[in-house]
């Protein structure tokens, strides 16, 4: 690639004219202490940190960045640190993933509105990888994707813990009354011990992969644990790279393309990922003009085994055993031809170039193809008439008696009737029983929070039961397991046809056949469209209005419909007055 001259650095356009307003950018900049000799003749990178003292994920990020500017100084860049939105998963409610596209927003006009030449997005946490993805691809300026990393194993009296796929057991046991109150507690203060995102493949350690995968990040970074030496040496690696793509103009579109958002779905596939990666994958796809559909992740699924022995899908192992069996360059270096490793990455090199070299360590972790975890791919998309627009099922990590069921409804409007049902210990309730959550979707939820890890009823639980059919409009935690159907679409609050279902229909679920449907005729729910009603308005102002009357549904990636790529032309560079 030709490299450019600094007056076609679009930073010069801010610094180097001799002009007054470039004056006040000059002076501006040396009353922060610099001198001309810090930016001159230097690109200058943005670093999009989302630290936060309410960001477990992210609490090294304060540290990393100062690596990431080391090596930006390195290779004589010029950094400039840009907080934003930190959505952490733990603390922000009703769900971070209300706020996702105010993420993305933030991030396209953070890079816009800045005298930028490239940029460092800093990551990992749930919805921070694809917010800060889909923003920096539609402002399309050079940057480099650095990951949180996961956390350390948890650890409890010598037993390896999941976070949240432990969590979740755990409590069943304690609510089911076979854990005391000290018990749960050292559960409480073992499962993360680090700091870093989840180490299970929930949907922070599958959207760093698929971050990956993309191409967007420096080979092997998504595998690389937070704690370990390794990650400063890789955000160093990121700040020195992303100098030398802005040199080059190296842009996401050369990198984000329809043949890297397949490898991207097929690593997601082999994975075990997360739920939650339908949406974001489809939404970050389509920011690059890539027109992905529910169905190319089903297709691609269906032929796509299961790899990584990583919980919740796999049984005994983590992230970091991850890494060290051989990390993604491992997983995405057996999958072969699968993989189209033509494509460009962030490096300026082939992804077959960056995967010269890769191994597996540990052929338990990272499974041959011919020894999967589960023969198909993770997720699998179900339609029919409780969902003509698709729904999703993780079937590596339900019981295979689920695959075909047929029961009856038992319908909750809201999450606290699903409570009262849950926690009634005295509840009759038949095991093939489907049960149902609505009007938690996107506009329901609000948010469509992470509800549809539906908890088992105490009542089930006292009989031994720790799996059932679960149904919902809402998402679930990557890190969650079970027999839960999820993002039916289109959600029941807008008048989908899970709004119709009434308790005691009988719910058909066939995951061979892709089907998913309520047994009721055409006439009776013609009948009871005819009496529903829409509910009231969640939001009457301020961003949550601006959400519902803009948020796509979940087959749609749920992003804003006026951010869409092809919703209008490109946004031009500001005016510099």
């Amino acid at each position: 690639m030709k490299r450019k001259t600094y007056e076609e650095l679009r930073s010069a356009r801010w610094m180097a004219p001799d002009d007054f307003r470039s004056f006040g950018h000059r002076s501006r900049t040396m009353q922060m202490g610099y001198a001309p000799e810090d930016w001159e003749g230097k690109p200058v990178i943005a670093i999009i940190n989302t630290w936060s003292d309410a960001q477990p994920c992210h609490m090294h990020f304060k540290h990393r960045v100062a690596d990431i500017k080391r090596g930006v100084f390195q290779a004589g860049g010029f950094p400039m640190e840009l907080p934003a939105l930190s959505l952490s998963e733990n603390f922000v409610k009703p769900t971070t993933m209300l706020y996702r596209n105010m993420l993305a927003m933030e991030t396209e006009e953070l890079l816009r509105s800045h005298p930028v030449d490239g940029a460092i997005l800093m990551g990992g946490c749930d919805k921070t990888t694809p917010g800060l993805v889909m923003g920096a691809l539609s402002m399309g300026i050079p940057f480099v994707y650095v990951t949180a990393g996961p956390m350390l194993r948890g650890n409890y009296k010598g037993r390896v813990l999941g976070s949240g796929t432990d969590g979740f057991k755990y409590w069943d046991e304690r609510r089911a009354g076979n854990i005391s109150k000290e018990e749960w507690a050292g559960v409480e203060g073992g499962i993360a011990r680090s700091y870093g995102h989840c180490m299970t493949m929930g949907t922070a350690s599958t959207m760093t992969a698929i971050a990956e995968a993309l191409g967007l990040t420096l080979s092997g970074a998504s595998s690389i644990p937070a704690a370990d030496a390794n990650h400063q040496r890789m955000c160093a690696a990121a700040g020195r790279r992303v100098v030398e793509m802005a040199w080059a103009g190296l842009t996401p579109d050369q990198v984000v393309t329809e043949a890297a958002v397949k490898n991207a779905v097929t690593v997601a596939m082999a994975m075990g990922c997360s739920t939650n990666a339908i949406i974001h994958l489809i939404a970050m796809a389509r920011r690059a003009g890539v027109a992905l559909e529910l169905d190319d992740l089903d297709r691609i699924g269906h032929t796509t085994p299961v790899i990584a022995n990583v919980r919740p899908a796999g049984q005994d192992y983590l992230m970091e055993d991850f890494f060290y069996a051989g990390g993604l360059r491992g997983l995405m270096k057996t999958l072969g031809d699968r993989l189209d490793t033509g494509v460009l990455t962030v490096s300026g090199r082939t992804l077959g170039e960056e995967l010269q070299g890769a191994e597996v360590y540990n052929d338990d972790v990272i499974r041959p193809l011919d020894r999967p975890v589960y023969h198909e791919g993770s997720l699998a998309v179900l339609r029919g008439n409780l969902a003509p627009d698709g729904a999703v099922i993780k079937p590596a990590a339900c019981d295979p008696k689920f695959y075909q069921h047929a029961g009856p409804a038992l319908v909750a409007d809201s999450y606290a009737e699903l409570k009262k049902i849950i926690d009634d210990e005295d509840l009759d309730l038949d095991p093939d029983t489907v049960l149902v959550l609505r009007n938690a979707g996107p506009q329901g939820g609000p948010g469509m929070p992470e509800w549809g890890m539906i908890p088992m009823p105490k009542s089930l639980l006292k009989k031994g039961y720790r799996d059932m059919l679960r149904l919902s409009d809402a998402r679930m935690s990557g890190t969650s397991y079970g027999a839960c159907v999820l993002h039916v679409a289109p959600e029941a609050y807008v008048g989908g046809p899970l709004a119709l279902l009434q308790n005691g229909d009988i719910v058909e679920v066939d995951i061979p056949r892709r089907s998913l449907n309520m047994r009721v005729s055409d006439e009776e729910l013609a009948r009871r469209r005819a009496a529903w009603t829409a509910p009231e308005p969640r939001y009457g102002r301020g961003y949550g209005w601006m959400f519902a009357k803009h948020i796509q549904q979940a087959n749609e990636g749920c992003d804003f419909d006026f951010l869409r790529t092809e919703f209008g032309p490109p946004v031009g560079e500001p005016e510099i007055n």
